[in-house]
């Protein structure tokens, strides 16, 4: 369907931030508290970049709907994530994104601090002309994903927060012969080493 049904969405996908329950690979060397206050530093970075983002804007928490936090005040609507994995609650996300009538989709994680409104501009840019668009992440995953119509495959049978999923990916688009565009590749905060290595970020 046409953008004029509804308007590109972008699609957020957050985690609850409790305490124990966050960042954990950070949490076995910085601890909970460290883990914790680096994943709210995170909530807030994205937070202020889609916020500068004139769209249809959805908050999807892991766990349970938070009705009074960073993301209120009506600008986000906000809904719970369902599915086994990480790629069944993606494909549900973008299938209720498509049904409600978007023609260009982008989902996106609250892990990367190097994100800037530019590159969400461009992702939506890019998918006027191409069908999907991909953010490569330097731990091999990817921090964005896009796309123009629903391609539900690209969830399937993937062991994801792996180093190979973002090859994996673009090996299926390249497979099925759809047309697809490579975003800057930036870095996501999972341990140690990669908040150390940050540029944007600091505890």
């Amino acid at each position: 369907m046409a953008d004029s049904v509804m308007g590109p969405t972008l699609l957020i996908f957050i985690k609850n931030p409790e305490r124990g329950k966050v960042k954990t690979r950070l949490a076995e060397t910085a601890g909970d508290d460290t883990a914790l206050e680096v994943y709210q530093k995170l909530l807030r970075i994205t937070q202020s970049v889609t916020d500068q983002m004139n769209i249809h804007r959805e908050v999807w928490y892991s766990r349970f709907i938070e009705q009074n936090d960073i993301w209120s005040g009506g600008q986000y609507k906000k809904k719970r994530q369902r599915g086994k994995d990480l790629g069944g609650r993606m494909k549900l996300a973008f299938r209720e994104a498509f049904a409600r009538g978007s023609g260009r989709v982008v989902i996106i994680g609250s892990d990367c601090p190097g994100l800037r409104p530019p590159i969400l501009r461009q992702a939506f840019r890019l998918l006027r002309d191409h069908k999907v668009v991909v953010g490569p992440a330097r731990d091999g995953g990817y921090y964005l994903l896009g796309m123009k119509e629903f391609y539900p495959a690209l969830f399937d049978r993937k062991k994801w927060s792996t180093s190979a999923v973002c090859e994996q990916t673009i090996q299926q688009l390249d497979e099925m012969k759809v047309s697809y565009r490579i975003l800057p590749e930036l870095n996501d905060i999972d341990t140690q080493q990669d908040l150390d290595q940050s540029k944007h970020l600091s505890v």
